[in-house]
C-alpha cells in the first residue's frame, strides 16, 4: 500500500512540483494550501507524513501549526524553509517537527529524509492519532480545540484549554503540580502552585463538576496534584 504524504504550502508551484516528484516515488500525495486545510486533512485523511512550509501566506503560520497538530497526533513531520538560520531551526524543532529542510532543495534529498523517517517509525510504531475525547457528558475535540459538556458547547480560555487538554490526554494519570505548570505556562513557572488550583475550580465550574458532591472529570490528590479520570 503506497505511503500517503501531505505537503502543505501556500505556493501552487511547489505544490505541483511535489507532487509529481513524490508521486515518482510512489507516495500518494495529497496538498493543502494553507494551515487551516492541513489541520483538517490530517485528521480527514490520516497522511504518513506532514511536509509543511514554515511560512505559510496566513495565518496559522508553519510553527503554529505544528504545534497544534503536535497536541493530538505524533504523524511525522518536516518543515520547509528558505531560511537557513540555526534560531529558526531550532523554533521548528522545538514546535514538534521532526526534521528541517531548506528550499530550494533536491528531490533526492527529500526522498532520502522521508525514507529515513519513515523506517524509523516503523521499527518504532506510532502512537494512534487521537482527535476527540469522550468521557461521560465531556466531549473534546482536539482537531478544532471545541468543547462541550452535555450537548452544549463551552467557551475555555486559551490557558484553560491547554489544562483541560493535559489531564484529558493522559487518563488516569497522576499529574502534579509541577508537571503542570511546566507542560501549560513554562519551566519559569514550576513554583507557582496557586495558578495550578485557581485554574482547575475554573475549569471545573466550567465543566459543570461541584468538587464537594460530583467530581466526574478532574480528580484531586491534596498537595500531589490532578488526575483525569480513566477513560474506557
Amino acid at each position: 500500500m503506497k505511503r500517503k504524504i501531505l505537503v502543505v504550502d501556500d505556493e501552487p508551484q511547489l505544490r505541483k512540483q511535489l507532487k509529481i516528484g513524490l508521486g515518482g516515488h510512489g507516495y500518494e500525495v495529497i496538498t493543502a494550501s494553507n494551515g487551516h486545510e492541513a489541520i483538517t486533512l490530517t485528521a480527514q485523511q490520516t497522511p504518513d507524513m506532514i511536509i509543511l512550509d514554515i511560512s505559510l501566506g496566513s495565518e496559522p503560520n508553519g510553527i503554529e501549526v505544528c504545534r497544534q497538530l503536535r497536541e493530538w497526533t505524533k504523524i511525522p513531520i518536516m518543515m520547509l524553509s528558505v531560511h537557513d538560520e540555526e534560531k529558526t531551526k531550532v523554533i521548528a524543532l522545538s514546535a514538534g517537527a521532526d526534521d528541517y529542510l531548506t528550499k530550494p532543495f533536491g528531490m533526492d534529498e527529500m526522498h532520502a529524509r522521508i525514507e529515513a523517517i519513515l523506517r524509523r517509525i516503523t521499527a518504532e510504531p506510532m502512537e494512534h492519532t487521537r482527535t476527540e475525547i469522550r468521557a461521560g457528558d465531556l466531549y473534546i475535540n482536539l482537531v478544532n480545540r471545541q468543547v462541550f459538556v452535555e450537548g452544549e458547547e463551552i467557551h475555555l480560555t486559551p490557558k484553560e484549554y491547554d489544562l483541560l487538554r493535559l489531564l484529558a490526554t493522559h487518563p488516569g494519570k497522576m499529574m502534579t503540580h509541577r508537571a503542570i505548570l511546566g507542560a501549560v505556562w513554562g519551566p519559569e513557572y514550576g513554583e507557582m502552585d496557586h495558578y495550578v488550583r485557581v485554574f482547575v475550580n475554573q475549569l471545573r465550574k466550567k465543566l459543570r463538576e461541584n468538587p464537594a458532591r460530583n467530581v466526574r472529570y478532574i480528580l484531586n490528590d491534596p498537595g500531589v496534584g490532578y488526575r483525569f479520570v480513566s477513560i474506557d
